[in-house]
């Protein structure tokens, strides 16, 4: 029987994770009050306006239920603005406020900065291929049409 310190996919997980920790554990040694998750979401709102927020979950890989308890953080510290959708009651229309962008500004360099942490020792094709071998994972395990 294999060993899980073979398997590639619990390595993949296993260094998601591991980077996680660690983004978070610098976020905070910075005194940023924000999330990885947080950073995420505000992230995709910056990049999609008017996105769905069930649109905003399938981006972050999180279920609804997470996306509307980070949303309502995000809210309550004043770095998105929710107002009714008027075409639809049932919905909310997100907006990122000018705190929001303040922190994903403030965040940028050192989100960078983990990145280049994480990314010690690679070559820019070792980049290239792990990223050609990602987006082919990718693609293979997604729903044909």
């Amino acid at each position: 029987m294999e060993r899980l310190e073979t398997i590639n996919f619990y390595l993949l997980d296993k260094a998601i994770r591991t980077y996680r920790m660690y983004s978070q554990k610098k976020l905070k040694e910075n005194g940023y009050k924000i999330t990885v998750d947080q950073w995420l979401i505000i992230k995709v709102l910056l990049e999609n306006p008017g996105i769905s927020q069930q649109d905003i979950a399938e981006k972050v890989f999180k279920d609804n239920a997470s996306v509307t308890r980070i949303i309502d953080l995000l809210v309550k510290s004043k770095y998105l603005h929710r107002k009714v959708n008027p075409k639809d009651r049932r919905t909310s229309i997100l907006t990122v406020t000018s705190e929001g962008e303040d922190i994903i500004e403030k965040v940028q360099n050192l989100v960078l900065q983990n990145r280049r942490v994480a990314q010690t020792g690679l070559t820019i094709e070792e980049l290239e291929n792990l990223n050609a071998t990602l987006k082919k994972i990718i693609k293979n395990c997604q729903p044909t049409a």
